[in-house]
């Protein structure tokens, strides 16, 4: 009964990287949609237009109950706190975004897997073995040198990344903990609905009548976001934080791939070898759980 019991635990967490992976591919190619919306249209409204899409796709899968069940849900107050550290790291990002190059911004942000982990410690009490400690070091190696920062100087969109790498880390922390106290389908509604709140007025007063364009653009930013968010939360309750948080590296070569498929980017040497180091990262956790189960 123990051996079945240990190999259960070890499927829910490779199921756990599974629904991670993915999440973090739909999330580099919604990031791929935003940049090109914002251009013309800002990031209050594409985050309000992303809340009512989710909402109306958490609406249909769950129907009428869901709202219902949401309202008595207890994580309606964690969910706040969570929502308001996310929407902290977005407009700190995207903001950055405005000054920096994406190999900048990128490689500043990408301190958060780092952070998740010492947070998981800290706040979470997970045991994290030296060996995720070498993936996350490996993985962020990696993501220096594909983008090269060395000529970064200290500068206020700097500072903004590093707030967004921090608030996103807490976030990813508190997700943890209120993915393992309610469903997949509420922790969307609370999220996107918090969101809508937040956004809202902004929105309106920077509001601006899409093209049909950038309509078809912002459904696909709610559709990619919706379905990202519901398989990061169904793999935060498979896999402790310390094990998913290294899979966010692999944004990285997502958004290298989305940039040569839309805007002809070809990735320097660097970016290849760093590519190796993120990927290997991964493979290092996963053939790790793998040697476990077999033990």
């Amino acid at each position: 009964m123990a051996d079945i019991a240990i190999l259960e635990t070890r499927e829910r967490v490779l199921a756990g990287i599974l629904f991670t992976g993915c999440a973090y591919f739909l999330f580099s190619t919604q990031d791929a949609a935003i940049k090109l919306l914002v251009v013309g249209i800002s990031v209050w409204q594409i985050m309000f237009f992303r809340s009512i899409a989710v909402l109306i796709g958490c609406a249909a899968i769950g129907g009428p109950p869901i709202f219902a069940d949401t309202m008595r849900s207890p994580i309606v107050r964690p969910m706040l706190v969570r929502s308001a550290f996310t929407l902290g790291a977005w407009l700190c990002y995207y903001n950055a975004a405005r000054s920096l190059q994406l190999a900048e911004l990128t490689t500043i942000y990408y301190a958060a897997p780092i952070i998740v982990t010492v947070l998981s410690v800290v706040m979470l009490g997970e045991k994290v073995p030296l060996l995720r400690w070498l993936a996350v070091f490996i993985g962020f190696v990696g993501v220096f040198i594909a983008c090269d920062p060395t000529r970064l100087g200290l500068s206020v969109p700097m500072l903004l990344v590093l707030a967004a790498a921090v608030l996103w880390g807490i976030a990813v922390v508190l997700l943890r903990k209120t993915a393992l106290a309610e469903r997949t389908l509420i922790q969307l509604v609370l999220n996107n609905f918090y969101f809508l709140v937040f956004s809202a007025v902004p929105a309106l007063f920077v509001w601006q009548m899409p093209d049909w364009r950038q309509l078809l653009l912002l459904i696909s930013v709610g559709a990619l976001g919706g379905v990202a968010q519901f398989m990061l939360f169904e793999g935060m309750k498979r896999a402790p934080v310390s094990i998913v948080a290294p899979f966010e590296y692999t944004s990285l070569v997502w958004a290298f791939g989305l940039g040569f498929a839309i805007w002809g980017d070809v990735p320097r040497r660097e970016v290849f070898l760093g590519a190796a180091l993120i990927v290997g990262a991964g493979l290092l956790i996963i053939g790790n759980e793998h040697f476990r189960k077999r033990l």
